[in-house]
């Protein structure tokens, strides 16, 4: 019976382990994005406390070898990992309020915060291994076949615990819910070899899982009135006194879509994506938005150019949901696509006048949609004369990424103009034809007179692109060291 509890324990415990990396790189998706520097950060953090929870497991083995004192061990593990989604808000939070002063000191301080948390009961974890081995070896004969048992048992429980976490309980129940869940289910595995007192910890554990999860407080005079953690990120929808909606990812950081009852200009780059086309071709039949969000710019389409066929490609269909729902996404020639923007690209067989690259969700952005070879993909879908429309979001001060864009898209293009119409966003246009803020005036005067001015304005601001930028290929596209960079210069030069 003592083999068949360590076997339990092993399996659970490399199930947790796994499960537990998987839901740590979740917890830090909706503020630190979900790029490779933060797997990396993740993954580094897990395997540097299993190393070290393998030496410390191996001296408390031989101090304390019995099945209880391993039980301690995966006991306080739950513990620890119960603890995780709740005290790791509060550093989550100094992270959110870094990245608004643009103080890297405190973003990757609060990141390593975070990682500190996940860290220290996957260090206990990691101690169960040789410790179990220690229990379960009584003669030196079988010492290599007991281990090899134990570990392979250990293996296959961290396979289960990747997919169970990343298929099942993220998607079913959430991020907080799915830490809760593994550390249950040690809680379980732990206490039928500890004293009867322990028996409240399972229960404990029960009823932290019946805890609602609480609603981010909106900021200011706003409230929140919709959120969900869905398959790809953390979103919600604000509504202020006025009326005005908006759906914000990533806590807050990112505002992605835009709604005022009974108008559709927002005063925003959104309505860039109206006008620019016309410094080009001109009224556009059709449209793609790479990113459609909730929908603002398609919504804005079907008002003032209802023949124009709007095809709105968003891979998060909650976000969808939420703008049929709640931002009054709809048009005449509206067509929605549940796709990544360039896998759907990639299998599209047809081409539009315009296409709108709005995907790039900060801080960081999918490099797949900065290189040479994207840009070539949309190119080639694009008819003659056509424009694509990159919306750039980017630090105050900073034109890094701005400058990468620009060289990348233009070898594709043998016109790429600028418009910087916010200090953080500034939308590139690329084209083979001719693109000129003269052709964007003239048109103005065939438009609705609001968009005119929005068209007008515009044209004072087109300008050459900046120049300097590396070209930015599928092979190598760094762009988290870039946006890392642009954070810490613009820290930086913000403390002097």
């Amino acid at each position: 019976m003592p083999g068949r509890r360590i076997e339990v324990l092993a399996f659970v415990v490399g199930s947790a382990s796994l499960g537990a990396e998987i839901a740590a790189a979740r917890l830090l998706a909706p503020w630190f994005g979900a790029s490779t520097i933060v797997w990396a950060n993740t993954i580094a953090t897990v395997l540097v406390a299993l190393s070290i929870g393998y030496a410390i497991g191996g001296r408390l083995a031989d101090r304390d070898p019995t099945l209880e004192g391993l039980s301690r061990v995966v006991l306080a593990a739950a513990a620890l990992l119960a603890l995780v989604p709740f005290v790791a808000r509060p550093f989550l939070r100094i992270s959110v309020e870094a990245l608004d002063r643009v103080q890297a000191g405190a973003f990757v301080g609060s990141l390593i915060g975070v990682l500190v948390l996940v860290a220290v009961p996957v260090l206990l974890l990691g101690a169960v291994a040789p410790y179990a081995v220690r229990l379960s070896v009584k003669s030196v004969e079988e010492a290599g076949r007991v281990a090899g048992r134990l570990y392979a048992i250990s293996t296959i429980g961290s396979l289960v615990g990747t997919f169970l976490s990343a298929l099942v309980l993220i998607p079913l129940v959430g991020t907080r819910r799915t830490f809760l869940a593994f550390a249950l289910a040690l809680a379980i595995a732990a206490v039928p070899a500890m004293r009867k007192r322990f028996v409240l910890a399972p229960v404990g554990v029960a009823l932290l899982l019946a805890i609602p999860v609480g609603t981010v407080k909106a900021t200011g005079d706003a409230r929140a009135i919709w959120e969900r953690e869905t398959e790809y990120q953390y979103a919600r929808v604000t509504e202020r006194p006025n009326g005005e909606r908006r759906l914000e990812l990533n806590e807050g950081e990112a505002v992605h879509s835009d709604y005022v009852p009974g108008t559709y200009l927002t005063g925003d780059y959104w309505d860039e994506m109206l006008v620019l086309p016309f410094a080009g071709p001109g009224r556009p039949r059709s449209v793609a938005i790479l990113g459609n969000a909730a929908g603002t710019t398609a919504r804005a389409y079907g008002h003032y150019f209802p023949a124009t066929r709007v095809d709105g490609v968003e891979i998060d269909p909650a976000l969808t949901e939420v703008g049929r729902k709640l931002f009054d996404m709809r048009g005449p020639n509206l067509h929605i696509h549940t796709a990544d923007a360039r896998p759907f690209l990639r299998q599209a067989k047809r081409r539009w006048d315009v296409i709108i690259v709005d995907a790039y969700r900060q801080p960081y952005i999918p490099f797949y949609l900065t290189t040479r070879e994207f840009f070539g993909e949309v190119r080639d879908h694009l008819n003659p004369g056509g424009v694509v429309l990159i919306n750039v979001g980017h630090p105050s001060g900073s034109d890094h990424l701005e400058k990468v864009l620009s060289a990348t898209m233009g070898t594709a293009f043998s016109t790429v103009v600028r418009d910087p119409v916010k200090v953080t966003n500034t939308v590139l246009v690329g084209s083979n034809g001719n693109v000129s803020a003269a052709r964007l005036r003239a048109a103005a005067a065939t438009l609705p007179p609001d968009v005119a001015m929005v068209a007008s304005a515009a044209a004072d601001r087109l300008a050459p692109p900046l120049r300097g930028g590396d070209i930015y290929t599928d092979d190598r596209a760094p762009v988290e060291w870039l946006i890392d960079a642009s954070i810490v210069k613009v820290a930086a030069e913000g403390e002097r």
